[in-house]
């Protein structure tokens, strides 16, 4: 008579039995045990794709303004990061709070925001940008064509076609208005223009990097440190903000799983996570900390800051991939052993985000961002609604076995 297979039905002698066809459980248990884990793993990685998109949409909603200068966007940003790292059980990197104060200056917008060209009204964001550095303007006048642009002398206003508007952040204001219109609702001749632009100058805006740390089980004066600006452009007068999704509201996202993952499971090594404001004007909030770091650089064994990671379709680039061969070999490695990612690409050394600062002062770092997808930049198209998050889940992975892979080595 065959033996029953059913897990229940199993007596003691059955339990012990060496023979592979009287031990079902020898097959049965290292069965179950795979396809928990594949359930356990498939269910916090779709809980950690649901966090993220809710920080993303949060972040970059109408409440926070663009994450700048105006009607309080930074400041509430700030607020929400605070009460994050509180949830998620970060300690403050310094003293009882996880804030790092620091000011610089910076040109807004807060109010009006009109422009027409031969009498017809156009939309902000859409249909034009104000220059960041420009001057607040209000009147009507004549133009004239200079070669592919348009001015009117008297008032130092400049009109200049473009295909693409980007938008960005100025640290002064300069005695001449620039106006970048889309070609496609330029007229041929634009002979008369009407303006009404508020401009307000802030010799010192008032924010915060946010900081905090899990530490170390065995070895807390060692520090691996992941970082991502939350600050973006703000808004464009009073009925205009920038969402910013992918930048950065993503990074932000994707540090705030990680720390609420290591929170729950502290590693030998302490993880601290920063969040840096001013990275938009200039890397301010990155420049800031590392002249006055809350913790010593040379305790940072390696720093990842992400910026840009809502896409990943041609996978992700690696800034500083030359210069720490030893650090990209491991990364890859990695992922060729887990196939999170379809290609890493290296890239040179870079000026251009937050990583930059602390690689000048020796700090081993990579700057990681996605490619493929949308291509929303600095303007009022990078929204959560239209933000794929594609790899956003294998990106958490590889950092996570990565950092393991670091701890080791």
């Amino acid at each position: 008579m065959k033996k029953s297979f059913s897990i229940l039905s199993l007596t003691a002698t059955s339990l012990v039995d060496p023979s592979p066809i009287t031990s079902p459980l020898r097959i049965i248990v290292p069965l179950l045990t795979t396809l928990l884990f594949f359930a356990f793993t498939t269910t916090a990685s779709a809980q950690d794709l649901s966090a993220a998109k809710k920080t993303v949409k949060v972040l970059s909603s109408a409440n926070f303004w663009g994450r700048g200068y105006t009607k309080e966007g930074m400041a509430k940003a700030a607020v929400y990061l605070c009460q994050e790292f509180k949830r998620a059980g970060l300690q403050p990197m310094e003293g009882n709070n996880y804030r790092q104060n620091f000011s610089y200056p910076v040109n807004t917008f807060p109010g009006k925001m009109e422009v027409a060209i031969n009498g017809k009204k156009l939309i902000p964001g859409r249909d034009f940008i104000i220059d960041p550095s420009s001057k607040g303007m209000r009147g009507s006048m004549k133009l004239e064509r200079v070669d592919s642009f348009f001015v009117n002398p008297a008032n130092h206003v400049f009109i200049v076609p473009k295909d693409k508007l980007t938008w960005s952040v100025a640290q002064k204001v300069n005695d001449y208005t620039v106006l970048e219109i889309n070609k496609k609702v330029l007229p041929s001749k634009p002979d008369s223009i009407n303006i009404d632009i508020e401009q307000e100058l802030i010799p010192e805006f008032i924010t915060s990097n946010i900081c905090g740390i899990v530490k170390g089980t065995k070895h807390p004066d060692s520090v691996l440190m992941i970082t991502a600006h939350y600050d973006h452009l703000g808004g464009m007068g009073d009925q205009t903000y920038f969402p910013g999704a992918n930048d950065n509201a993503s990074g932000i996202a994707l540090l705030l799983n990680l720390a609420k993952y290591y929170a729950r499971h502290p590693a030998p090594y302490s993880i601290a996570f920063v969040c840096f404001a001013g990275e938009e004007p200039g890397l301010k909030g990155s420049s800031y900390f590392t002249t006055f770091p809350l913790i010593p650089l040379s305790s940072i064994r390696f720093l990842i800051n992400v910026d840009m990671v809502g896409t990943g379709e041609k996978g992700i680039t690696v800034v500083n991939a030359t210069i720490l061969p030893k650090e990209f070999a491991m990364l890859n490695k990695v992922n060729d052993q887990h196939k999170y990612l379809s290609k890493i690409n290296p890239r040179n050394k870079a000026a251009n985000s937050d990583h930059y600062f602390f690689t000048e002062k020796g700090v081993p770092a990579f700057f990681i961002y996605t490619q493929g997808g949308i291509s929303a930049y600095h303007d009022i198209d990078d929204r959560s609604s239209t933000l794929p998050l594609t790899e956003f889940s294998n990106l958490f992975k590889l950092f996570i076995a990565f950092n393991t892979a670091l701890m080791k080595s």
